[in-house]
């Protein structure tokens, strides 16, 4: 059985990414409002988390809104067969420009933040233009 390409390993990779998030997000938020709160029904308004548990959260939505463009970039070269150096390096720069910005947005680093979530669309950009060049 042949091994699995870089853009799949990359979005198996940006996948398990996502879950972490979900659950360094999930339990930061349960920390600051208790964990009575993460099981009950959340029915009564809170104020917005604040600090870690809010960079946390902001961090992971900022993710699942990037994450579709990312695996459907990469679905379309798998099924198109047109994989190349461009999808290989955006996958890369991808996954590494999220798996940076994750911390730096946690720990508040606002410059390096920014240039790396820049780097992680950049990515996306190069795995769209593999379907072109």
């Amino acid at each position: 059985m042949p091994s699995p390409s870089t853009e799949l390993l990359g979005l198996a990779g940006a996948a398990a990414l996502g879950l972490v998030q979900i659950v360094l997000a999930s339990h930061s938020a349960s920390l600051q409002r208790g964990y009575r709160w993460t099981a009950g029904p959340r029915d009564e308004p809170l104020p917005p988390l604040s600090g870690i548990a809010g960079r946390l959260s902001r961090a992971s939505a900022n993710f699942l809104e990037t994450f579709p463009f990312f695996a459907a970039g990469i679905l379309a070269v798998v099924v198109t067969s047109t994989q190349s150096d461009w999808s290989k390096w955006g996958t890369v720069l991808y996954v590494g420009g999220r798996v940076a910005y994750l911390p730096l947005y946690a720990f508040g680093v606002p410059v390096a933040r920014s240039i790396a979530w820049n780097v992680a669309t950049a990515g996306i950009v190069a795995i769209y233009a593999a379907l072109f060049v």
